[in-house]
């Protein structure tokens, strides 16, 4: 471990300490799985992970925030979300993740004051600054704290300190809920994001990792990784045309500029 990742690590541990005790949204992504590795070593059982289940989760995520959790050993408790119940949410406005978070971090405050635990806390970093992230306003109003953030830590920090700890998810892409695949305005329900889950469930199946499939009504706009691209268009062209519009798609587009963060905000104001 080079002297800076050593140092910005010696502070998280610093920062968690000091808070005595913690629940931390825990997605099973690379960020948050570090933040709870850490916050168990630091504060044993009383570090508590939460992973909010819904439709917009998709259960193969599920399975993986289970493993880790096992792996790490730390406290880890399920809940339901339901966003989807909120018409806010549903109608799906340019700030769509507010509403998502902002219902989140409602329940994990409750748990945290039930529990004991004195912090709310998500695996927010510094190179999440520059995005377009509205939920960060949910997060703001009701105190919840992100200590990677806090420590100095990039996104590539994170995956050096995960690889040295032996987690396995270190270099795992990154991963949204499926409602960031629907253009803003377009609105979200059960069956829509059931069939953008099940396309791109079957698109893994065929070994696809960095991947995205948006939702444009009939058309099915599928985002890859740019060392993906040649299997796509070429031995399994067909097979992901018949996957995915199996599922109810009527076309299926192959995105040229490939998977990049914060597609759906192209076309917003």
């Amino acid at each position: 471990m080079d002297i800076q990742l050593q140092e910005k690590t010696e502070r998280l541990r610093m920062i968690l300490a000091d808070m005595g005790g913690c629940v931390i949204g825990f997605s099973g992504g690379v960020d948050s799985t570090l933040l709870f590795a850490v916050a168990a070593d630091v504060l044993g059982m009383r570090a508590l992970a939460v992973t909010a289940t819904s439709q917009t989760y998709p259960e193969r995520e599920l399975r993986e925030a289970r493993a880790l959790a096992e792996q790490i050993g730390g406290r880890h408790l399920e809940i339901v979300s339901e966003e989807l119940d909120i018409p806010e949410f549903r109608h799906n406005p340019r700030n769509r993740c507010y509403y998502c978070k902002k219902e989140l971090f409602g329940k994990l405050r409750a748990i945290a004051d039930r529990e004991g635990l004195g912090y709310v806390l998500d695996g927010t970093n510094i190179d999440d600054a520059g995005d377009h992230r509205p939920g960060r306003t949910a997060a703001e109003e009701l105190q919840v704290r992100s200590p990677l953030e806090e420590a100095g830590f990039t996104k590539q920090n994170i995956r050096d300190l995960s690889r040295e700890l032996g987690l396995a998810n270190w270099d795992k892409p990154a991963f949204a809920c499926l409602s960031s695949r629907f253009p803003y305005g377009t609105a979200i329900t059960a069956k829509r994001v059931g069939q953008v889950g099940r396309a791109e469930d079957l698109l893994r199946g065929l070994g696809f990792l960095t991947l995205r499939v948006r939702y444009h009504g009939d058309v099915a706009r599928i985002e890859l990784g740019e060392q993906e691209f040649q299997r796509a268009i070429g031995p399994l062209r067909n097979e992901i045309v018949r996957l995915v519009k199996s599922v109810g798609f009527t076309y299926v587009a192959l995105d040229l500029q490939g998977y990049r963060t914060g597609a759906m905000n192209e076309v917003s104001s």
